[in-house]
């Protein structure tokens, strides 16, 4: 049985005024899966990625053409409400950003905004999202804290907590370990691991065996163009561009 395209990317070009950054990218991401887009610096990763939920509408050069739909909806149509996208289509930033408020205030914050008041349903909405980000009991006593006070990996998780609190149907993740030291790196991967069976996640990561390690499918991106798009598994053992085959090796980026 075919698997279920969650996102479709069809011939997307994407300029920062005059500069073209994405140069005709198509692919589709499939339901519950992990994808990872990979490439060096400057590739077009992270534009490609904020083109997803519409981060890119806040530089007011950029513009997108071509077609991104999610579950058959165009989300650059004029009648696509951008905050519904964006708690539909979640992300977590490179470096953490936690509110300075609590850490049940920062988790709770997009359910009140949501309309969610009733203090029951908050407790168990926040404890369920810690525990889905893989931190309820590194914090369970400090809910009530500031969560500036948490070391950089848990104020990470926070903010992956905080993107599940409203239920997204996509997690986009930019280099969420790129800063963190390797025990940070392998809760929030197994986070990762655990949460496919609950929505759709697509990471940037420069980390190659992270990229093999936490995704089902692999995108290459070079120049601004998707080189390569496959399951991770054949991308790293036996990929068809010998582009690919350069920048997992390690010879070029």
């Amino acid at each position: 049985m075919p698997e279920k395209q969650k996102i479709r990317v069809a011939h997307v070009d994407f300029f920062y005024g005059e500069r073209q950054a994405l140069y005709d990218v198509s692919l589709d991401f499939p339901e519950n899966r992990v994808t990872a887009l990979i490439g060096p610096s400057g590739c077009g990763k992270s534009t490609f990625l904020r083109c997803l939920n519409r981060m890119n509408d806040l530089v007011s050069s950029a513009r997108v053409k071509g077609e991104i739909l999610l579950d058959g909806e165009d989300i650059n149509s004029p009648r696509t409400d951008v905050v519904s996208l964006r708690r539909r289509v979640g992300m977590v930033f490179q470096k953490p950003n936690p509110f300075p408020k609590s850490v049940f205030d920062n988790v709770a914050y997009g359910l009140r905004v949501n309309g969610l008041k009733k203090q029951a349903a908050l407790e168990d909405a926040v404890e369920q999202s810690l525990r889905r980000a893989a931190i309820f009991e590194e914090v369970k006593d400090r809910l009530h804290e500031s969560a500036l006070g948490l070391s950089g990996g848990q104020q990470q998780r926070l903010c992956i907590a905080r993107a599940l609190a409203v239920e997204p149907d996509v997690l986009l993740m930019d280099e969420p370990a790129s800063a963190l030291d390797p025990i940070a790196t392998q809760k929030i991967e197994e986070s990762i691991h655990d949460l496919k069976n609950l929505l759709t996640i697509i990471i940037v990561t420069h980390n190659m065996q992270q990229a093999a390690r936490v995704s089902d499918k692999t995108a290459f991106f070079y120049m601004g163009k998707l080189i390569e798009y496959d399951d991770t598994g054949q991308m790293f053992t036996r990929p068809s561009q010998k582009q690919t085959e350069e920048y997992i090796t390690g010879r070029f980026g």
